[in-house]
């Protein structure tokens, strides 16, 4: 029997944990406070250093910085380039797996200016169709 898309890309079969879902597995690679944030300035610099990190997210603890960024370079998303110099110099950039993520922080950024009260407010029929535009004129 032929599945269609939406049994074959079904986030939570009927009886299954979360955790153990693609959705869970996605989920935990890019929950917690500030990966996401991160993914967003890495994607704006290509590459950034630490520190240039920590003034863009400004409520971040250096300890909390450097273990997200160790868990997202663990987790493939992010690569640590170190260069032999003195003073040490090191440079943060996001793999072509942590590129597969930006879709979602586009959809995030629509959504967000299509929901944010006094934003550029439009009608949610029309949300698929911006976003299909969208998508075309990144790929064209």
């Amino acid at each position: 029997m032929k599945e269609t898309i939406d049994e074959m890309y079904k986030c939570s079969p009927p009886g299954t944990h979360i955790e153990d879902t693609t959705f869970g597995y996605t989920l935990g690679l890019i929950s917690g406070k500030y990966k996401m944030l991160i993914l967003y300035w890495m994607w704006e610099y290509e590459e950034i250093r630490y520190n240039q990190l920590k003034r863009c997210i400004q409520t971040i603890s250096d300890r909390t910085l450097s273990r997200t960024l160790k868990e997202m370079e663990a987790d493939g998303l992010v690569i640590r380039n170190e260069y032999p110099q003195v003073p040490p110099k090191v440079e943060y950039s996001l793999s072509e797996r942590g590129k597969s993520l930006i879709p979602i922080l586009d959809y995030m950024c629509i959504w967000g200016q299509m929901n944010k009260p006094g934003e550029n407010e439009v009608d949610m029929p029309n949300m698929q169709q911006i976003i299909t535009k969208y998508y075309s004129d990144q790929v064209n």
